[in-house]
């Protein structure tokens, strides 16, 4: 069983890494950090006894992204598990070398081109990292880097995540009979480095029973990525490693659609059927 995860640097994809490599999967590692990604490697090594491939991946640039993809191409035949995982939320507004706003591609464009360049090798799940961030996204495929529109990190954030919740509908409904499903999830309010400039994660770092630790946040991920759930319920949102409600912003077919066509748009190559 090999499982790509990228954000496997640290957080919950380094947790949810090393308890896979514990249960016998070979897990591969994608990371933006050089150093922070051979560490979880090393975390890997002590509990299954084999170092894990690693590569390294700045999502801020498509052209990394699809270097990243063909490497992955050319050492694997299959890739049992595809993670999408990596991701961040800043106060910031920035735009990558692309062009794009610096959350909706580091957390939605990025993954939804490295998914489409690695489908075809992908034998079993598509899992994304959402969150319920997303129930406050207010989507506009049309102007995914809020030109338009007023631009707050939290309100671009909570985009990106209804983006990938968006994401999982529409590539679920597309591999509908491939045995291939695709689910997303929240993984809960985690204590990590993760928009750590922001003052409700320094709240949720510094006051006892706001957040959980990685392991926890990793459970739903690891669930999906093993039980019979994440291929039973294609297209669903998870919390608490169960099937969760959504609002239809975060579910509606057609803007589902509407959001794949704009983002293949923005990625500049055709991805999917």
């Amino acid at each position: 069983m090999i499982s790509v995860i990228t954000g496997a640097s640290a957080g919950i994809g380094a947790a949810a890494a090393v308890e896979l490599a514990g249960r016998g999967q070979q897990v591969v590692l994608v990371g933006r950090d050089p150093a922070k990604t051979a560490r979880t490697a090393d975390r890997v090594k002590a509990v299954s006894g084999t170092l894990p491939d690693t590569f390294t991946c700045d999502y801020t640039s498509l052209e990394d992204v699809r270097r990243l993809g063909a490497e992955l191409l050319s050492r694997y035949a299959r890739i049992d598990v595809l993670i999408n995982n990596a991701g961040v939320m800043t106060t910031d507004r920035t735009l990558t070398r692309d062009g794009h706003e610096t959350m909706i591609q580091v957390n939605h464009l990025a993954p939804f081109l490295l998914t489409g360049l690695l489908l075809e090798r992908v034998t079993g799940r598509v899992i994304t990292t959402s969150s319920r961030a997303g129930k406050t996204g207010r989507l506009d495929p049309a102007d995914l880097n809020r030109d338009r529109r007023r631009w707050s990190g939290w309100l671009q954030y909570g985009d990106s995540k209804q983006a990938n919740a968006l994401f999982t509908v529409e590539l679920a409904r597309r591999l509908s009979g491939t045995g291939v499903t695709a689910t997303c999830f929240h993984p809960g309010v985690i204590k990590t480095e993760f928009a750590a400039r922001t003052f409700m994660m320094w709240m949720v770092k510094n006051v006892p029973g706001m957040g959980q630790t990685a392991e926890q946040g990793a459970r739903t991920m690891v669930h999906l990525a093993t039980h019979p759930d994440g291929a039973a319920h294609p297209g669903r949102y998870f919390a608490g490693s169960a099937p969760a409600a959504a609002p239809k912003g975060m579910t509606d077919p057609a803007l589902a659609r509407s959001l794949w066509d704009a983002s293949a748009a923005a990625v500049a190559v055709p991805v999917g059927a």
